[in-house]
């Protein structure tokens, strides 16, 4: 059976389709990837070059306790 005739009158557009959409799923998948590599590279050279997250240091005081807020009276 050609697949012309099992797809039938749209068989360029639906393959056209599938082509194009496979494409770009590969394509972003490709870019992901890549940017991933580069983020990873560019986080290894900060730590490299001694910067540090901040989230990552240890508290060096204890947190401020706040007082909670009087409303005036009405």
């Amino acid at each position: 059976m050609d697949s012309a005739t099992f797809l039938g009158p749209h068989a360029v557009f639906i393959v056209t389709s599938y082509a194009v959409t496979t494409i770009v799923v590969v394509a972003l998948v490709l870019w992901v990837w890549l940017d991933g590599r580069r983020q990873a590279r560019l986080l290894a050279d900060l730590e490299a070059r001694g910067v540090r997250r901040r989230s990552a240091e240890a508290p060096t005081t204890a947190p401020a306790t706040s007082t909670p807020v009087k409303e005036p009276a009405a």
